[in-house]
This record gives C-alpha cells, sequence and structure tokens, in this order.
C-alpha cells in the first residue's frame, strides 16, 4: 500500500482527457510530452507514482508526483517541457537587435578598418561601439546572424540569404530569390 498522496490528481475534464488520450498515442508528438501524457493518464486510472511511472517509461516515481502538481495547477500547459538546464543566454532581444543593427550597417574603411563585414570586424565593432556589446564574441554573433539568416558567403562576408545586389543599367537593384527558404534547408 502506498502513502498518503500529499497532492493528488485532481479530476480531468473531458477535454484535457481526450487531449491526453490523443497526445498519448501520438507518433509525431515529443516523446518527454507522449511520456507525461501516459503518466497523468495512469494516475487518473488510479495507478499508484510508481506503476505510473512504469507505464510512461520512466523509473521515478517522485518526478510524477511533480508532474500531477504541476498538472493540478497549469493544466495541460504542465506538458511541455522547461528549461532543462545549462546557462541561459546572455544577450537579450535588445543585444541581438544591436548586433544585427551593425551588420546592416555599411562599414567605413576609415573607421572600420574594413570595407566589408567578417565574424572578427563585427567582433571589434561591438566591443568598441558606446552603446556596444564589450564581451560579445564571434561565436555569439555568428549563431545571431544565422537565426537572422544570414549566411557566410565565398567572399567570407555575412549576406543577407536570398537577396544580391546587382547593377543595372538604371542603378543598383536588390533582387530577391523567393525559392531561398526552401534552398535552406
Amino acid at each position: 500500500m502506498s502513502r498518503l498522496k500529499k497532492n493528488p490528481l485532481r479530476e480531468l475534464t473531458d477535454a484535457e482527457r481526450q487531449e491526453l488520450v490523443q497526445l498519448s498515442r501520438s507518433q509525431a508528438a515529443p516523446a518527454a510530452e507522449v511520456a507525461r501524457a501516459k503518466a497523468l493518464l495512469s494516475v487518473s486510472d488510479g495507478d499508484d507514482y510508481q506503476q505510473a511511472a512504469r507505464i510512461a517509461g520512466r523509473r521515478s516515481g517522485d518526478a510524477v508526483s511533480h508532474l500531477v502538481a504541476r498538472f493540478n495547477v497549469e493544466g495541460l500547459a504542465a506538458l511541455t517541457p522547461r528549461h532543462g538546464g545549462g546557462r541561459r543566454p546572455t544577450y537579450d532581444a535588445a543585444a541581438q537587435e544591436r548586433i544585427l543593427r551593425e551588420v546592416r550597417r555599411t562599414p567605413t574603411p576609415e573607421a572600420d578598418g574594413t570595407a566589408s563585414w567578417s565574424l572578427n570586424t563585427l567582433r571589434k565593432a561591438l566591443r568598441s561601439a558606446p552603446d556596444g556589446l564589450p564581451a560579445v564574441s564571434t561565436f555569439t554573433i555568428g549563431r545571431v546572424l544565422h537565426e537572422a539568416g544570414y549566411s557566410r558567403q565565398r567572399t567570407r562576408t555575412w549576406c543577407p540569404t536570398g537577396s544580391a545586389l546587382r547593377l543595372r543599367k538604371a542603378g543598383p537593384v536588390v533582387v530577391s530569390d523567393p525559392d531561398a527558404d526552401p534552398k535552406k534547408s
């Protein structure tokens, strides 16, 4: 006989039960969410936490206990995993926008020492700017640029993917490729 539960599972609504059943049978949903749905359904059917953990393919009944307590408070939102540990991102959205603003600016050879941006020249410009980022790394700059849709070109510069500046008789024109996103993957 298991001991008395501190925080027993509340009664499931019909919509919650239907969502949990559908998620527990899913082949495409993340495995962590499927296992959590199976554990909650097992507890709602009367199994104890240790048995629910075994049914869900887990080892710890304590983890099921924590899941039940979280489900009682948050509902179905408790199924999605939270931050799993590790270092939190150092640079927020404002800092990432600052990096992108710098990359969009055309470098001046006199002030920046270059006519085109590389990761090292971007790092140098961002670190020396009064409103810059004094400890930013080239890895962080590269990650932010990649997430924003920039790619490293053969000329070792960073350019927006899918658009190019072409010279025409009427003057320079930005030409964009409508199939750029499918070509990335």
